[in-house]
C-alpha cells in the first residue's frame, strides 16, 4: 500500500509550490489521476518515482520509505513517463539490460505484449512513431510484473485499435497485489478498471479515494428531468446528470467525467470532503 505523506516541492525557491501537502493512501489496484494542466500530476509521480526529492514529506511503500531509494524498493517500482527517452537502440535490448533488475519480469509475457500490438521488439525506436515507441514501451512496462507502476499520459500517439489493445493487456497483466496510478486526460481510455480516483487541483491533492468509497458516498443519475436534491447537476443533450447523496447503500456506476466537473466547480471541496478528507491521516475502510 502506497502512503503519500505531506509531500510537499518547489522547483525553485521562489516559486509557489507545484506540489504543496499532498497526503493519501492508495490501495492495490488501477487508479486514475486526473487534473487541470498544470495542476502537478507530473510532479506527484516523479516524487512517488523518487526522481524529485521532496521539499517536505515523504512516501511510503508498504512500509517503507520510498525517498530512502534503497535498491530492494526501486526493484519494486517502474515509471513510464509522457516523454519516452530509451537507452537503447530496441525494447529486445532494453529487457536484456534493463530486465535482470526486476526480479518479476517475464520474457514471455513481454513477448505477447509485443505481439498484441503487431511488434516484435527489435523495431529500432529511433525509426518509429511516437505511438509505435510508446506501444513498445507500454508492452515492456506491463511485463517487468512491479509491485507499484506509474503512467504518465501512456495513450498519448496510441490510436482507437491501439487504445483496445492497451486496455485488455492493463486488464490481463496487472494482478490484484500491484498498484498502478495513470495520469490521463482521456478517461475512457480504462473506463471499466479504474479501482480509485486521485484528484490534483492547483498543487494540492483534492481527492484520493477508492471507487468503492466513492459510490458508497455518492450516486449517480441520468434523467430527462432535474434531480431536486443534487449535490451537483449539469446538463447535456436534453439530459440531467447529477450527483445526489447515497443515502439507500444500492451502487451504481462512476461517471468519472461528471465527478471531475463537480469536483472542479465551486461545489468541489465539499464534495471531495464528503467522499474522502484527505488532509486527515485517516486511512480508507
Amino acid at each position: 500500500m502506497l502512503h503519500i505523506n505531506d509531500l510537499t516541492y518547489s522547483y525553485t525557491q521562489h516559486t509557489a509550490p507545484a506540489v504543496s501537502n499532498a497526503r493519501g493512501v492508495v490501495e492495490p489496484g488501477i487508479w486514475l489521476l486526473l487534473g487541470p494542466n498544470g495542476a502537478g500530476k507530473t510532479t506527484l509521480l516523479n516524487l512517488i518515482a523518487t526522481l524529485f526529492r521532496p521539499d517536505k514529506g515523504d512516501c511510503t511503500f508498504d512500509g517503507a520509505v520510498m525517498q530512502e531509494r534503497r535498491p530492494s524498493l526501486l526493484r519494486r517500482i517502474f515509471f513510464v513517463p509522457d516523454t519516452l527517452t530509451v537507452p537503447t537502440a530496441t525494447i529486445e535490448a532494453l529487457a536484456k539490460c534493463d530486465a535482470r533488475f526486476y526480479p518479476n519480469f517475464s520474457s514471455e509475457v513481454l513477448a505477447e505484449n509485443l505481439r498484441a500490438f503487431g511488434l516484435t521488439g527489435r523495431e529500432k525506436l529511433a525509426d518509429q512513431s511516437l505511438g509505435q515507441r510508446r506501444k513498445a514501451y507500454i508492452a515492456y512496462s506491463l511485463s517487468l510484473g512491479v509491485d507499484l507502476l506509474l503512467l504518465d499520459e501512456p495513450a498519448n500517439g496510441l490510436d482507437i485499435d491501439s487504445k483496445k489493445v492497451m486496455r485488455q493487456m492493463m486488464a490481463r497483466c496487472v494482478g490484484p497485489d500491484q498498484t498502478v496510478i495513470i495520469s490521463t486526460h482521456n478517461i475512457a481510455d480504462l473506463r471499466e478498471l479504474y479501482d480509485g480516483l486521485m484528484v490534483m487541483q492547483s498543487g494540492h491533492l483534492t481527492m484520493c479515494s477508492s471507487s468503492a468509497r466513492i459510490t458508497s458516498k455518492i450516486s449517480f443519475r441520468h434523467t430527462q428531468l432535474p434531480v431536486p436534491d443534487a449535490i451537483y447537476n449539469e446538463q447535456s443533450a436534453g439530459i440531467y446528470h447529477s450527483l445526489v447523496r447515497n443515502t439507500t447503500g444500492e451502487t451504481t456506476d462512476i461517471d468519472y467525467t461528471l465527478l471531475y466537473s463537480a469536483l472542479m466547480s465551486p461545489k468541489g471541496q465539499e464534495i471531495s470532503w464528503m467522499i474522502h478528507p484527505v488532509t486527515t491521516n485517516e486511512t480508507e475502510k
